[in-house]
């Protein structure tokens, strides 16, 4: 049995398109009575129902009966997580569904899952996609980093197609960095800055990832590829992106819901952190972050940008 770790939208979406696929799936929340009762939930994933095949628990005892966990848990809530479930989940394959880096230890989904079960095998599942097409079976690509053929094979369905990789450590920062640009391209359309200044700082933003990704190990067409530039279009053109939304209620200096997970911005001042430690220029990471920690006002943090010394691309 394949066990799914988090009943947001991710998750959900990840067990419905397993089921669809005949795969035997139990979906793990701590609040799921609802989800029991209606088998949907309109909130998160409007207009879609739950299979009756899929097990919906808030036991724990489910993965002691999977081989293979995906760990849909919001990265800032993954270690205390792997923490509390560490015994359940010794020698599962565990598949990390999350995008970011943990604010406390400076690590990535792998790392912190590592430190918790040394004796699991670790993957991560990461990509360009939106929880509600997943869901509605809309066909969606999607990378597998550290997985073997078995698991790429066992995750992949008709709608759901998935591209093995052995680099971790980008498509693990692909999938974090891009959620950072996604809040700086919000910013852009949601001051007005128009479509030309989006696509520029797309393109920026794009080099930035390259060059802290390939400070720390990564491969350069790992960050072309579906965890990195996949992913970054995806989010910088989308409304369906929370972070995308977060970045334009900033430009357009309106309130956000608090309740809405926001991983990007976690990510800008964990990566603003250690690129300011390790010497790596990430400008419009450090204005992101400044933003966030409320530091800078948006029209400082534009004029900087803007104003930075002209130099060959």
């Amino acid at each position: 049995m394949i066990a799914v770790a988090g009943a947001g939208a991710f998750g959900t979406a990840l067990a419905i398109a397993l089921a669809r696929e005949g795969r035997q799936v139990a979906l793990w929340g701590r609040d799921v009575a609802g989800l029991i009762e209606a088998r949907r939930n309109d909130r998160l994933l409007p207009g879609v129902s739950v299979p009756e095949t899929v097990t919906i628990s808030a036991d724990r005892n489910v993965f002691l009966d999977s081989d293979t966990v995906l760990l849909a848990i919001p990265m800032q809530a993954l270690a205390g997580f792997l923490q509390d479930h560490a015994a359940e989940l010794r020698g599962r394959s565990l598949v990390a569904c999350c995008k970011g880096v943990d604010l406390g230890t400076l690590e990535g989904p792998s790392a912190v899952i590592r430190k918790s079960c040394p004796d699991s095998p670790v993957s991560v599942l990461t990509g360009p996609s939106f929880a509600a097409d997943i869901a509605r079976g809309l066909p969606t690509a999607l990378t597998l980093a550290g997985g073997d053929a078995a698991l790429q094979a066992l995750l992949s369905t008709a709608t759901l197609r998935l591209y093995r990789s052995a680099d971790v450590t980008g498509a693990e920062l692909g999938g974090a960095l891009k959620n950072v640009m996604a809040i700086a391209s919000g910013v852009v359309m949601g001051a007005g800055l128009g479509d030309s200044a989006r696509a520029a700082l797309m393109t920026r933003g794009f080099a930035e990832m390259q060059r802290f990704a390939l400070a720390k190990g990564a491969r350069a067409e790992t960050l072309a590829g579906l965890s990195g530039l996949g992913d970054l279009v995806l989010t910088c053109t989308s409304t369906q992106s929370r972070n995308f939304r977060f970045g334009h209620s900033i430009g357009a200096s309106v309130d956000f819901d608090a309740s809405v997970t926001v991983e990007g911005a976690a990510t800008a001042r964990a990566v603003d952190t250690m690129a300011l430690r390790d010497g790596i220029d990430m400008p419009i990471t450090r204005m992101i972050a400044e933003l966030v920690n409320g530091t800078i006002r948006l029209t400082d943090a534009i004029q900087a940008l803007m104003s930075r010394p002209l130099k060959e691309e």
